[in-house]
């Protein structure tokens, strides 16, 4: 009788032991390599195309950079933009589209007057039907609302958000496209708008 315990025992204990080293690994998931830290990015560059020229204009944030980009924008024109993530040479924006469900980027034009639409490809279109914003489109009613202030963008790029939503809204003398839960900053860049 006491040997029927004894294996039992065991059997149990190498069991508990196998689900718990099973656990201990499948709890490590594969978001790694799906993370985009700042620490890991080199640049965050917009391409931005006038539709009236078809001639884009590549804009570099460099990260850890004292200076930020002066984008120009006409006041009227309409304008294809692109954002492109960079390791080095390597382009990290692929590492979005492998993990399409855990990014999402949020617009901040403080002191202009720009309508964003999101245009991006289906790749870039969450399973809730939200897209990342790889891809925009830009109306420019007002570069520069306040002459006596600075105008920028601050692009942040988020990972893992709770929930999502393109939806806009008025902040100060500006406006934010997109809003979200949850998740951690996986980048954020700044960028001056001129005229």
């Amino acid at each position: 009788m006491k040997n029927i315990f004894k294996n039992t025992t065991l059997i149990l204990g190498l069991l508990f032991l196998a689900v718990s080293l099973s656990l201990t690994s499948c709890n490590r998931s594969d978001d790694e390599a799906d993370d985009l830290p700042q620490e890991e990015l080199s640049d965050v560059l917009l391409r931005v195309t006038d539709e009236a020229t078809g001639i884009p204009v590549v804009y570099d944030y460099q990260v850890n950079s004292t200076t930020n980009p002066n984008v120009k924008l006409i006041d009227g024109h309409t304008y294809d933009v692109q954002v492109i993530f960079k390791n080095g040479d390597e382009d990290a924006t692929e590492e979005i589209k492998d993990a399409v469900d855990e990014h999402f980027l949020v617009y901040n034009f403080p002191n202009s007057d720009i309508t964003l639409t999101r245009t991006d490809d289906p790749e870039f279109v969450r399973a809730d039907g939200n897209h990342v914003g790889i891809k925009t489109k830009w109306v420019v009613n007002k570069a520069v609302k306040n002459t006596s202030a600075a105008a920028q963008l601050v692009l942040t790029l988020y990972h893992e958000p709770v929930t999502v939503s393109e939806a806009s809204s008025v902040s100060g003398n500006g406006v934010v496209y997109g809003t979200h839960t949850g998740g951690e900053t996986d980048a954020q860049a700044n960028y001056n708008i001129i005229n």
